[in-house]
């Protein structure tokens, strides 16, 4: 949910132009992360629990890759970029880090 917020608030400093752009892709997709993982721990069985947690990494590529052109199309400014010095773990991480 954390992530969710984060992506909230940073895309709110993208230019006005981007509202509906990818500035919308970067919130649906951070939304479909948790609401996956929910309707996916909510249903009867192993598969389907895992069907949604595939779902669910699929948002989270799709958000990591969102946030490349973001950054190399400089929707954020210079100072607002924030670069992790440890090595990425998982998407999640460098996103975390991107919204730092």
């Amino acid at each position: 949910m954390e992530l969710v917020t984060r992506i909230y608030e940073e895309t709110r400093t993208f230019p006005r132009e981007e509202l509906y752009g990818l500035a919308t892709q970067l919130r649906r997709a951070a939304v479909s992360i948790p609401s996956n993982i929910a309707e996916g721990q909510a249903r009867y069985s192993h598969a389907e629990f895992h069907h949604f947690l595939r779902n669910a990494k699929g948002s989270l590529a799709e958000m990591e890759t969102q946030i490349q052109i973001a950054i190399s199309s400089t929707l954020k400014k210079k100072g607002q970029r924030h670069y992790c010095k440890r090595p990425r773990k998982s998407g999640a991480y460098s996103i975390l880090c991107w919204t730092r």
